[in-house]
């Protein structure tokens, strides 16, 4: 498989070959980020659309990165602010963040996304999540508007789960914790249970957050590179054929 990520030409890590860890700009704790509360786009308008929404660090610059790379794949690709302007380096803080989260305001921001793009002319959408955003790409994609999901570390509990419609990627680390009734077997037969054609891929030595390109300490570049590369050819499979 490895051979087919790279005729396709997906480059999300591009230090992943090196050894050397991958760094993004030094960041503060706790920062503004351009563009406030306003969705990043790439891409033409009238292609398949992908979402990608961030983990409780907020959206850092990695994500950038993620949306280039796909846009030029073909999609069209938007990237929502859930913090309101705010974004962290630090555990602590994202803690502290993703309590003020509005959930029902968040899947609103979705909706409108996936609007907009219907608007110019899309007729394909994806979503894809990390950590927090793959629980809430996951709970979006229960309400049939989008035709493809990928989570990155992250499952419905019971009492979130109702019937996810379309195909289903999840990305899961080897080291994780998970809440009762979470983890990712229980999770995967649920959904077995009620039909979502599912696809799931643990990368051995990986830490949760091991995507998150912004946070040197969490990122696995060469699990993430596989993971990222697997998210694009899931998408393109389901929104471009």
């Amino acid at each position: 498989m490895a051979a087919s990520f790279a005729q396709h030409g997906y480059d999300f890590f591009p230090m992943a070959g090196r050894e050397r860890r991958y760094r993004e700009n030094d960041v503060a704790d706790l920062f503004p980020i351009a563009s406030p509360g306003i969705p990043l786009w790439w891409g033409n308008a009238g292609d398949p659309l992908v979402v990608l929404v961030h983990d409780w660090y907020g959206r850092l610059p990695w994500l950038e990165t993620v949306g280039a790379v796909l846009a030029r794949e073909g999609f069209r690709v938007s990237v929502p602010d859930l913090y309101s302007g705010t974004a962290t380096s630090t555990a602590e803080d994202a803690a502290r963040l993703m309590t003020s989260l509005n959930v029902s305001r968040s899947l609103t921001e979705l909706d409108d996304i996936i609007a907009t793009a219907r608007g110019e002319g899309s007729g394909k959408f994806g979503v894809v999540g990390f950590s927090m955003g793959g629980w809430l790409a996951l709970l979006h994609a229960q309400g049939g508007a989008v035709d493809a999901v990928v989570a990155f570390y992250a499952t419905l509990a019971p009492h979130d789960h109702g019937v996810v419609p379309c195909p289903a990627m999840l990305q899961f680390a080897e080291f994780d914790d998970w809440g009762k009734n979470e983890e990712p077997d229980d999770f995967i037969a649920r959904l077995k249970e009620h039909g979502t054609p599912v696809i799931a891929h643990t990368y051995p030595g990986t830490q949760h957050s091991f995507a998150n390109g912004s946070i040197p300490d969490l990122v696995n570049p060469r699990a993430a590179q596989l993971a990222l590369s697997r998210t694009a050819l899931f998408m393109r499979e389901h929104l471009i054929g």
